[in-house]
């Protein structure tokens, strides 16, 4: 490997390191300040690790988050701040859910259409924004936020009894899908659990993000223009239109977020359903710095903290409190900032002395051969 690319895999790998670091460090600061001790809770949610259920959790939450998370590096990527995700996602797989509920295919037919349903609902909602922002100049980060807010409406609307909403017990839902969309997983044992079906759809997804990004014109194109709008016009690349379409897909991997547990688990959209989705994956994809194979990590490490850190209620003789993990993946998204930058601020640093020193080379060289003539 050449001395260039060593420096780069650094500079991209220190981001990430320093930010768990600096986590882990400011977390245990808040256990000292209480009175507890700063390593036994990283102990006891490790201990969890080697169970089987836990890691079937812990995989299976990873997959919604990788899928959220890639929606919103394709934004980062074209310098779009898609905040909208966790609307997109929502009302996508309450529509799914709708559709699933009152729509019988067979199998084979009924959940690509429930694909589709998902990934249309969220390009059309991520649209909306993307429109705005190409005809109005609207930021998109306040069209997306006043879309979650409406988003939120409508599905409130949606699940209403006189509407598609079914109450079960105190909890209100869209009504059992259709079996025909199940869509079905790895089943390890009733002790175990099932590995959801759709988690090959996110390896799917990080694999086609690298693909067209990396290996297309289109993907070219994308990232030209969210480096430099002006350079990217230039180069013939129509800003607005890629502005838009980055919106469009941004908002369809969005929709697809909430499938894995729709379509494998609860086949029912309810109250219950998890929100905040959306927000935690944009801490997710600036912790794997916009890279499939980063956030996939990111994705696990969120889902290994938020599955294991139940196991802090039951710790003896001290119990500790299992928003522990919540802290920590808060202090990850504040450290990324602060690291990234602090990593940013080096490379430019080591840049410019590096070139420094190339130019004071080439000086002396010339002056050797002046002398020498």
């Amino acid at each position: 490997m050449k001395k260039f690319d060593k420096e780069r895999v650094l500079l991209a790998v220190a981001g990430p390191v320093i930010a768990l670091l600096l986590a882990i460090v400011l977390t245990s600061v808040v256990l000292l300040a209480s009175g507890k001790s700063p390593v036994e809770p990283y102990t006891l949610m490790l201990e969890q690790l080697p169970y089987s259920d836990v890691q079937v959790l812990i995989i299976n939450q990873a997959s919604l988050y990788y899928i959220a998370a890639l929606a919103v590096a394709l934004g980062f990527r074209m310098n779009l701040f898609n905040i909208g995700v966790d609307g997109q996602y929502r009302l996508a797989a309450v529509m799914t859910a709708v559709v699933g509920a009152h729509v019988a295919l067979p199998a084979a037919l009924q959940i690509p259409l429930l694909l589709l349903v998902a990934m249309g609902t969220g390009a059309f909602w991520a649209g909306i924004a993307g429109v705005l922002k190409v005809t109005r100049g609207v930021s998109e980060v306040v069209a997306t936020i006043m879309l979650n807010a409406i988003a939120t409406s409508i599905i409130g609307y949606v699940t209403l009894a006189d509407v598609w909403g079914v109450q079960v017990g105190n909890n209100m839902t869209t009504g059992i899908m259709k079996n025909s969309g199940w869509f079905p997983g790895i089943d390890l044992g009733s002790d175990v659990g099932q590995i959801y079906g759709l988690v090959f759809l996110a390896v799917l997804l990080g694999v086609l993000y690298w693909l067209v990004l990396n290996r297309t014109r289109f993907g070219f194109d994308l990232r030209a223009s969210g480096a430099s709008e002006t350079a990217a016009a230039a180069s013939g690349v129509d800003s607005k239109r890629m502005v838009l379409t980055a919106m469009l897909i941004s908002g369809a991997v969005a929709g697809l977020s909430g499938l894995p547990l729709l379509l494998g688990d609860t086949h029912t959209y309810s109250l219950s359903f998890p929100a905040g989705l959306g927000f935690t994956a944009i801490g997710i994809a600036l912790l794997g710095r916009n890279n499939p194979g980063g956030i996939a990590l990111a994705a696990l490490l969120w889902a290994f903290l938020e599955k294991t850190s139940p196991a802090l209620d039951y710790a003896t003789p001290v119990a500790y409190e299992k928003e522990i993990a919540t802290i920590m993946q808060g202090l990850i998204v504040f450290a990324v900032v602060i690291s990234y930058e602090a990593v940013r601020q080096w490379g430019l640093r080591r840049q410019q002395r590096q070139v420094g020193a190339e130019l004071a080379a080439a000086a002396a060289q010339n002056t050797n051969k002046e002398v020498a003539a």
